[in-house]
């Protein structure tokens, strides 16, 4: 299965100038999903994420199919963070959650919850419970932060939010290096050095 995703992640990685330097910036339709099985391979929008933040120790990624209802819009990569939005207007109304990767997150103001993902800390910020619910969560780990930026209905905060939790993975840096390197048969490092830069 590797072999026949090399291409294209090579393409990827070449085209957009993101091999080491996470240039400016890259907008990508395509579903940053997870890797499946010992298999699999994580999405080329995954990669371009670790790449844009390359500190992070975990990189977002859906692990899930997307509900029904809801829709991935767009993935945002730029050096220094990495953005992706899932939407929806059910019910006529519109929802949103974006999923951002950063080098760092200031939880100040928020509240530490257990966390529900081995390696990270939670927090949990509410801005605005009408009319609609806004808030944050924060996933804060090594090197970097997942933030999920909730913009909901008031009234139908419980799915969304569940959706958030189970939707919403994280790959390992070491996995998307590993990914990078038997793609490229070792000619490109999703971490190069500073000096090949």
């Amino acid at each position: 299965m590797r072999a026949t995703v090399a291409r294209p992640l090579l393409a990827v990685l070449v085209a957009t100038g993101l091999v080491g330097c996470a240039g400016p910036t890259t907008a990508s339709k395509e579903l940053p999903t997870c890797a499946e099985g010992d298999e699999g391979a994580a999405a080329n929008g995954v990669i371009l994420m670790a790449q844009s933040v390359r500190t992070a120790s975990w990189v977002p990624c859906l692990r899930a199919a997307i509900p029904l209802g809801w829709d991935f819009e767009y993935l945002d990569a730029r050096s220094g963070r990495a953005l992706f939005r899932l939407s929806s207007d059910r019910d006529g109304q519109r929802q949103e959650i974006d999923v951002r990767l950063e080098p760092s997150c200031d939880p100040t103001g928020s509240t530490e919850i257990r966390s529900d993902r081995e390696g990270m800390q939670r927090f949990e910020r509410v801005t605005m419970t009408t009319p609609h619910f806004e808030g944050e969560r924060y996933y804060v780990f090594d090197g970097g932060c997942i933030l999920f930026d909730f913009r909901l209905t008031a009234d139908n905060r419980g799915e969304p939010l569940a959706l958030a939790t189970q939707v919403v993975g994280a790959a390992t840096r070491d996995d998307l290096r590993e990914q990078v390197r038997e793609e490229s048969d070792g000619r490109l490092q999703l971490d190069p050095p500073e000096e090949d830069r």
